[in-house]
């Protein structure tokens, strides 16, 4: 154990001081000192130095302990005056710390070093963030562009799935082509590594892939319409027919205002739509449906037309009329060249008060084939037994029905028998009952020859 500095004297006369050696005494502070240290130094009471004596008096096994500690005890502060020398260590082993301090430092530098160039050319060779990803060129992609995109956004859906690599490369293409104002929404199915030229060609040109897309074939009723819209866009049918009323639009399509039986029929108008792109609904399908039908419609010159069948035939139709009478046209003539001349049937026998007799108006109250019977049951779309107009069009018709409806060809004729069967056509139009009876029973015998 160590000596305590602290014992009392009685402990330390005991000691085997060598005579040959001097006892080297701790020097005392004068009893002015002591007062002018003052209260605050007492209080503070610093630990006190290790004296000469502390290191050096004692057996040896005394200073070897003694020595043993201050070695493995280095101080925690910087060594005072008169402290040990052990506590201080040797000239070598202050030489070692100084040389390990700087060989420390020297480690930290080249770290600091490496850092520093890893971070710089992070900053200056790494992509950017919207950098094109690594995408194999060649590769067939997907890419939807949202309605209203402008050309930023655009450039950057086509660099996110990698068919342009470059947006300014693609900007530059479209300035270039004046296309600023011509790429169109939709979806696309693209290649990726494509030229910017190419793929701004495109986009010019529109979507190519049927995804979003609604193709609606003249000649379609409202409940046949629904079910393309389910098939196309997954909008449920019902959805739709509980949509599809005319009091839902009317304060924004006046030409809605003749409409009978809250019926949009007659009015879906007939073409391609590409929903890619946009939220879609019932109600958003049937509005682009009636500004298809009020861009195109209103093209026609319904007056003159409505005019001239007033002075041929004795009536004066309304254009929710003529809308009517061509869905019939659409509905029985399948070659356009017949179109006229069905008209010319149809206002024949209004002129003259008879029925129009079409199957096509009870086929829409059936929905499928017409049999004898179905032309027995009474109802205000059976031409059979009523005459005039049905209440509504049976379908959505065609410029060109509607053209025809207005424009019919002149002649006497009140009947026809049109067929398309398996390669065997039949269009015959008769003035009289006996010449109709004629070619049924003529187209009897061919389809008889021909196996039908």
């Amino acid at each position: 154990m160590m000596s305590d500095p602290q014992a009392p004297r009685h402990e330390r006369s005991q000691g085997a001081a060598s005579p040959s050696r001097p006892r080297a005494r701790a020097t005392r502070p004068s009893a002015a000192s002591q007062q002018r240290m003052g209260s605050s130094a007492r209080a503070a009471n610093p630990p006190r130095a290790a004296t000469t004596r502390d290191a050096g008096e004692g057996t040896g096994v005394h200073r070897a302990v003694h020595a043993q500690y201050a070695k493995a005890t280095p101080p925690l502060a910087a060594p005072r005056a008169g402290a040990s020398r052990a506590a201080q260590g040797t000239p070598e082993e202050r030489g070692v710390s100084r040389g390990l301090a700087v060989a420390i430092a020297l480690v930290v530098c080249a770290i600091i070093a490496i850092g520093g160039f890893f971070l710089l050319t992070r900053c200056v060779f790494a992509p950017e963030e919207d950098e094109a990803p690594g995408v194999e060129a060649g590769q067939m992609v997907t890419v939807v562009i949202p309605e209203g995109a402008g050309g930023d956004m655009i450039a950057g859906e086509l660099l996110k799935a990698g068919v342009i690599n470059d947006e300014k490369a693609f900007m530059q293409a479209v300035s270039s082509q004046g296309a600023d104002m011509k790429l169109k929404p939709g979806t696309y199915q693209l290649l990726t590594g494509m030229s910017p030229e190419n793929v701004v060609a495109q986009l010019v040109a529109g979507p190519n892939t049927q995804e979003g897309r609604l193709t609606v074939p003249e000649g379609l009723t409202v409940a046949k319409t629904a079910e393309v819209v389910e098939a196309a866009l997954g909008i449920p049918a019902d959805d739709f027919l509980a949509q599809a009323k005319a009091g839902n639009y009317l304060a924004d399509y006046p030409f809605l205002s003749e409409a009978r039986d809250d019926s949009l029929e007659g009015f879906l108008w007939a073409k391609t739509y590409d929903f890619s792109g946009k939220e879609v609904s019932a109600d958003s399908v049937i509005r682009a449906m009636l500004d298809q039908y009020a861009a195109e419609v209103p093209e026609i010159d319904f007056t003159s037309g409505e005019q001239e069948i007033s002075a041929t035939y004795g009536y004066d139709p309304t254009d929710y009329e003529i809308l009517i009478l061509a869905s019939i046209i659409n509905a029985e003539a399948g070659n356009p060249e017949d179109y006229a001349l069905v008209s010319s049937v149809f206002w024949n026998r209004i002129r003259q008060g008879m029925a129009l007799q079409s199957d096509a108006t009870t086929a829409y109250v059936t929905g499928g084939e017409v049999t004898a019977d179905d032309l027995q049951q009474e109802g205000p779309y059976n031409t059979y037994l009523n005459t005039g107009l049905p209440p509504t069009p049976i379908c959505t018709p065609d410029l060109a029905c509607i053209e025809a409806a207005l424009h019919p060809e002149a002649t006497d004729y009140l009947y026809f028998l049109l067929i398309e069967r398996d390669g065997y056509s039949n269009r015959t139009f008769s003035e009289t009952y006996e010449e109709h009876l004629q070619a049924i029973e003529q187209a009897r015998q061919e389809m008889a020859e021909r196996g039908l």
